[in-house]
């Protein structure tokens, strides 16, 4: 009785959504771009309602959750978050974009131009932000936001909403935003809402997408697991490979762009002390190490934080401060366990050897691709897209860090002169 209520509740949302996308449509640019900015203004001065609600989740995890720095709220990260929805505002609009156009032979003018997709359906976990990030690309893309939060992130979720619908209000725009209930019995009647959403986009765990791809009627992009690695090779410049290991380690431990394993060519291993010192001394990382690495470890590195691997320490996503480490021969090895383990998010190559590089850049499938750089740039914001929807790690329709574009579909117009075929 429960579930078919909310698949009534639900549903009647989504139609009203639908309608919103429409209105959405008819509208110019700058309405958008005006709301946006409300927004971030009603953020600002916002931040300790908004702290309050944030901190009734918390008050509901366990701070050594690793979901628990995804959940959290501060006025560094909501001052952040109210810059980004200005940028975003200030970004040119993706809409009606000439892609290309031709006259046929006929002499009908064909013209490809970028439209919204409509309603898009965005699942995700502990992550307070992603209301705002993905309803501020949506709008800026002319689509209507279905939002499917997490019990975790409850009051924070409604805190935000309740300012996007006062944003939404004050700039005379339709009521293009809903937030499902909470409950997990709410999520079922959105991934089966053929004709009301147009695609859905999960955010979060492995097992959240794997359930979203299985249920799911709506077409799904995947946003997937981040399992990555860095290969230092051979011919790798070692302090190159010991800020970036650093770096993408220990920047935010919480996100999917965060280093999990490191793959080191055996000439390399005995520097494996020297690359991880500051994760050993400064960031208390723990380390899972395959025979030969333990054994260049052993003795250099914090008893405590040392561990032998084994076949579960690779192919995890740690989110937190734990990574693995295999000694291989070569770059084929390198490639062949990225290809086992890995998840098609970001992967990074150390080295100077420009043959290897090519070789690496070329063969790793994967979203997102490095040489002699850190995954943690794999970010919308950081490749100058705005604020980012995801990063998607499957191949049709979007790839990578997904921004405006990513949002937008196109039609085709064809004008003429009375043609008949």
């Amino acid at each position: 009785m429960i579930a078919a209520n909310f698949t009534t509740e639900v549903r009647a949302e989504l139609a009203n959504l639908r309608a919103a996308a429409a209105g959405l449509n008819r509208l110019p640019a700058g309405r958008l771009n005006d709301c946006l900015t409300t927004l971030a203004e009603l953020t600002e001065k916002n931040i300790l309602p908004l702290l309050g609600a944030n901190a009734k989740d918390l008050a509901r995890m366990d701070p050594e959750n690793p979901k628990y720095d995804r959940l959290l709220l501060n006025e560094e990260r909501l001052l952040a978050i109210a810059a980004d929805l200005r940028r975003v505002a200030a970004l040119p609009s993706p809409l009606d974009q000439t892609l290309e156009q031709s006259t046929l032979a006929n002499g009908l003018k064909l013209r490809r131009v970028s439209v919204p997709i409509g309603v898009v359906g965005i699942v995700f976990e502990s992550r307070p932000n992603v209301t705002f990030d993905v309803f501020a690309l949506n709008l800026k893309a002319g689509n209507a936001s279905a939002l499917k939060g997490s019990r975790d992130a409850r009051d924070s979720n409604l805190a935000i909403k309740k300012l996007i619908d006062e944003a939404l209000s004050a700039c005379g725009l339709p009521a293009a935003c809903y937030l499902a209930p909470a409950e997990r019995e709410a999520l079922k009647p959105i991934l089966e809402a053929d004709g009301l959403v147009d695609v859905i986009i999960p955010r979060g765990s492995q097992g959240l997408i794997d359930f979203v791809r299985a249920n799911a009627s709506v077409p799904v992009i995947e946003t997937g697991a981040g399992i990555c690695h860095t290969y230092v090779d051979q011919e790798a410049e070692l302090e190159w490979a010991k800020t970036i290991i650093t770096n993408a380690k220990s920047r935010r431990v919480s996100v999917c762009n965060s280093l999990d394993c490191i793959l080191i060519h055996r000439t390399c291993a005995s520097a494996l002390p020297q690359l991880l010192e500051e994760l050993g001394q400064h960031h208390r990382c723990e380390v899972f190490a395959d025979e030969e690495a333990y054994a260049s470890l052993d003795g250099h590195y914090p008893e405590v934080l040392l561990h032998r691997a084994t076949e579960e320490s690779f192919g995890t996503e740690f989110l937190s401060m734990k990574l693995s480490i295999k000694v291989v021969d070569d770059i084929s090895e390198a490639i062949a366990h990225v290809e086992r383990y890995g998840s098609r998010h970001s992967e990074a190559i150390v080295s100077n050897n420009e043959a290897n590089i090519r070789r690496y850049l070329r063969e790793i499938d994967a979203a997102v691709v490095y040489a002699n750089a850190s995954t943690a740039f794999t970010d919308g914001g950081q490749f100058e897209l705005g604020a980012e929807i995801g990063i998607s790690t499957q191949k049709l329709h979007a790839r990578g860090p997904m921004g405006l574009v990513a949002l937008t579909s196109y039609k085709w117009l064809v004008e003429g002169q009375g043609q008949v075929r």
